[in-house]
C-alpha cells in the first residue's frame, strides 16, 4: 500500500464547502465562547520545554513538572547542563520522565550547538514554514509542537492540532474521518482564516473540555449539532 501523501491539498469543492462550514461555527463558537485576542503565553525556550512535557498527560500535570523544573533550576542553562537523572527525577509529575527527560536537553543542546546561545528568539525572524522546518528537526518536536510555539510565542500563522481539536473538528466534520494528526495540520489551515487561527484554537479546545467530551459528548446544550457530522449520524434520537 503506497504511503499517503499528506501534503496534497483539499479539493476546490470540499475546501469551500468545510470554510462554509468552520464561518458557521466559529460565529457561534464566539457567542459562546467570545473571541480570545493574542497574547504571548510564554518566553520561546520555556513554551518549548512546557509543550514537552504536555505530551501525554494533563495540563495539571504538565504544569507541575514545569514549575518543578523552575524551582529546582536556576536556568534553562542548568537543566541543559544536569545529569540526566536529575531531570528525569524533577519532572516525574508529568509522567513519561525517562523519554521526555533526554529529550528536553538534548533540544536545548541542539539549539545551543546551533545558535551559539540557549535562544529561539530567531525564529520571529523566520516565515513560518521556515519555522515549523527548522523546530521539527528537533528530536520529539513534531508538528503540533512547533506550531504552538509560532503560534503562542510570536503569533505566527500556524494551527497546532491536539487532541481536543483532532476529536472535534472530526466529530463536526471540518476534517475526514481518516485524518491523522498532521494530515489535520494541513486541512485546518487551509479551512480556517489564519487571523482566527489563535481565537478558533483556544475556543474549539474549550468546547472540547466543556461540552464535546470525550467519552460522553454533551449534545443536548451544543449549540453546534446543526453542523456536526457526528450528531446528524450517530446521535439521531437526539435531533
Amino acid at each position: 500500500m503506497p504511503t499517503p501523501d499528506h501534503s496534497t491539498p483539499l479539493d476546490p469543492q470540499t475546501l469551500a464547502l468545510r470554510r462554509r462550514q468552520y464561518a458557521q461555527i466559529a460565529e457561534l463558537l464566539e457567542d459562546l465562547y467570545g473571541y480570545p485576542t493574542w497574547r504571548q503565553h510564554l518566553s520561546p525556550v520555556d513554551e518549548l520545554v512546557s509543550t514537552i512535557l504536555s505530551q501525554s498527560t494533563t495540563d495539571s500535570n504538565r504544569d507541575r513538572a514545569f514549575g518543578a523544573l523552575k524551582a529546582h533550576f536556576s536556568s534553562w542553562e542548568a537543566v541543559r547542563d544536569a545529569p540526566v537523572e536529575e531531570v528525569i527525577e524533577t519532572i516525574r509529575p508529568a509522567g513519561l520522565a525517562n523519554q521526555k527527560g533526554p529529550r528536553i536537553q538534548e533540544a536545548l543542546h541542539t539549539i545551543t550547538r546551533e545558535r551559539s546561545e540557549l535562544s529561539l528568539d530567531f525564529l520571529a525572524d523566520l516565515d513560518v514554514e521556515a519555522g515549523k522546518a527548522w523546530l521539527t528537526r528537533l528530536n520529539g518536536i513534531g508538528p503540533k509542537t512547533a506550531a504552538i510555539i509560532l503560534l503562542f510565542v510570536f503569533n505566527k500563522p500556524a494551527f497546532p492540532v491536539d487532541t481536543h481539536i483532532h476529536r472535534v473538528t472530526g466529530r463536526l466534520g471540518l476534517i475526514g474521518p481518516k485524518t491523522n494528526a498532521e494530515r489535520a495540520h494541513i486541512e485546518l489551515e487551509a479551512i480556517i482564516p489564519p487571523e482566527d487561527y489563535y481565537a478558533s484554537h483556544l475556543n474549539i479546545i474549550r468546547h472540547g473540555r466543556e461540552v464535546c467530551q470525550a467519552r460522553r459528548p454533551r449534545c443536548e446544550v451544543c449549540p453546534l449539532t446543526a453542523y456536526c457530522d457526528y450528531f446528524q449520524r450517530v446521535r439521531p434520537d437526539k435531533r
